[in-house]
This record gives C-alpha cells, sequence and structure tokens, in this order.
C-alpha cells in the first residue's frame, strides 16, 4: 500500500471508529430515523453548493438507479438499522460484531468471480466466523436477537457499498456520487423523520447527531472514496481491523461500556480472520538466476 493509501486508511479507521459511540448517545432522546434523518440532511447542506459548483451532481444523477442502489445498502439501511440496534446493544458491541464486513466483502467478491478462494482464505473466514460467535454467544442476549440481525443485514450492505461503487461508480466524481446518495437518503428518511420528530432536542443528542454529520458523513465519505480509489473495494473495507478498537476504546472509557469476556476472546479472532482471509497473497518469487543454487 502506498503512503498516501496508509494515512487513508488510517483516517477512516479512526472516524468510522467515532459514530458508535455517537449513535448510542443520539438515540438515548431521539428515535433512530430522526437520527439518520439529521445526519444525512446536514451532510447535504453542507456539500450541495460545493457539488453544484463545481458540476459534479449532474453526471451522477444520469446513473441514479446504480447510486439509488448504494443509498440503499451503504446509507438508508445501514444507519437506521445501526440507530435501531444501539437501542439494546453496546456501541462497543456494534462496532466489534462490524469487524466482519471484510469477512463478507471477500465472499461477495469471490461469488462475483473477481477472486477466488483458497486454503488460506477459508481458514480466515473460519476463525472469523468463530470469533463472531464468540461475541454473539458470550455478549448477546437472546432477547437482543433482532439488534444482532440488523447489525448482520448493516454488514452485508457496507461490504456490498463499495463494490458497487468500483463497479458501476467509480468513473463519475466522488463529489457527485457522496453529495447525490446523501440527497436520495435524506428524501427516503424524511416522511418517516417528520412522524417521529422529537418533542425537545437535548444538548447531547444534538451534538452528537451534528458531530455524525460534519466528521462521519460529509468528512468521512470523501475520505472513504479517496480510498476505494487507492486500494480497491475489498481491501478498502479492511479499516475495520481499526474501527472496532477505537469504539471499544471509546464504549469503554468515555461511556462506560463493559469490556467484556466475549470482547476479549472474540475480537482478536475476528481481526485475525479478515487480515488472513483477505490480505493479498505475496508476488510470485522470481525465478532465480542459473547458478546461484549451493
Amino acid at each position: 500500500m502506498t503512503r498516501r493509501g496508509w494515512v487513508l486508511f488510517l483516517a477512516m479507521g479512526v472516524i468510522w471508529g467515532v459514530p458508535y459511540a455517537m449513535i448510542r448517545i443520539a438515540v438515548r432522546d431521539f428515535d433512530p430515523v430522526v437520527v439518520a434523518f439529521g445526519r444525512t440532511a446536514i451532510g447535504s447542506l453542507l456539500l450541495l453548493p460545493v457539488a453544484l459548483f463545481t458540476r459534479a451532481l449532474l453526471p451522477v444523477l444520469r446513473r441514479w438507479w446504480w447510486l439509488l442502489a448504494y443509498t440503499l445498502v451503504e446509507i438508508s439501511g445501514p444507519w437506521l438499522l445501526l440507530g435501531h440496534a444501539e437501542t439494546r446493544l453496546n456501541s462497543s458491541t456494534t462496532g466489534l460484531l462490524l469487524a466482519a464486513v471484510p469477512l463478507v466483502a471477500l465472499v461477495l467478491v469471490t461469488a462475483l468471480g473477481h477472486d477466488r478462494f483458497d486454503a488460506r482464505r477459508v481458514l480466515g473466514l473460519v476463525v472469523g466466523l468463530i470469533g463472531v460467535g464468540t461475541l454473539v454467544g458470550l455478549d448477546i442476549d437472546v432477547s437482543d436477537l433482532g439488534a444482532l440481525g440488523a447489525v448482520g443485514l448493516t454488514v452485508i450492505g457496507y461490504a456490498t457499498g463499495p463494490i458497487i461503487i468500483n463497479r458501476k461508480l467509480a468513473d463519475l466524481p466522488s463529489m457527485g456520487v457522496v453529495t447525490g446518495s446523501l440527497v436520495f437518503a435524506t428524501i427516503i428518511y424524511a416522511p418517516f423523520a417528520a412522524w417521529r420528530w422529537p418533542e425537545r432536542f437535548t444538548a447531547p443528542a444534538s451534538w452528537s447527531v451534528l458531530g455524525l454529520a460534519v466528521i462521519c458523513t460529509a468528512t468521512a465519505f470523501l475520505v472513504f472514496f479517496a480510498l476505494i480509489g487507492e486500494v480497491g473495494p475489498a481491501r478498502a473495507t479492511v479499516i475495520t481491523y481499526i474501527n472496532p478498537v477505537v469504539a471499544l476504546l471509546i464504549g469503554v472509557s468515555l461511556l462506560g461500556e463493559p469490556l467484556t469476556a466475549g470482547m476479549a476472546i472474540g475480537f482478536p479472532l475476528v481481526i485475525a480472520g479478515s487480515i488472513v482471509g483477505t490480505v493479498r497473497a505475496r508476488a510470485a518469487r522470481e525465478p532465480e538466476p542459473a547458478g546461484s543454487a549451493g
């Protein structure tokens, strides 16, 4: 990976490790759909003038079908589902479960014929799934299966989104794709947010929504698209190696969430499985010069 790739990778790992704590704070006072709407609406307002000025939006709207598909799997569905999940699960637990995104991305990319399974990748998948199973088995109560299902669907969405970008939208201006997707998501959320609009706005929840919009949405997506262009969709999802660490540190140190046995055992297994399953094989060794054998 290039130096630029590493900078983008580390930046995204930190930026997208923060939202879980912010969502957890926001959904204490706001309905999850209101949180998601506020995040996309503010993000749209920030980016729309720039997208219009640079004429980056019109080319993207000509391919509106794929933009809508990306919006549904990467933004509209996942952000609402995460908000619902975090009304039942700790932010650190949610972040750790999302570490499975690279494993799902690997399966999808392989199924599409853009990669292939070998013994190393199968081993990575098995180890990672054992880690997820440990997290679920030790940390999540049976009554929270709905929240677990919401996180599972989010994992699939987050794994699918970069593939759509890479295969169908990569040639379009990233500013236009980000802005267009946020506008679409805002329109989708709007009627539901109006129905669930809060009677009062508390400072912690309001600041959390603002932080989600400015840092974790408008800024984050521009960095993420640059990362996809630098390293590809499957490797871009490997930011989830860092996201859960940041989510865990924030959840335990700032929100007072417990550090459980499931986290201590399952998380290293998920990360190890993701690394083993998604790392690129080394290039074939160059043939040795004649007479070099001893």
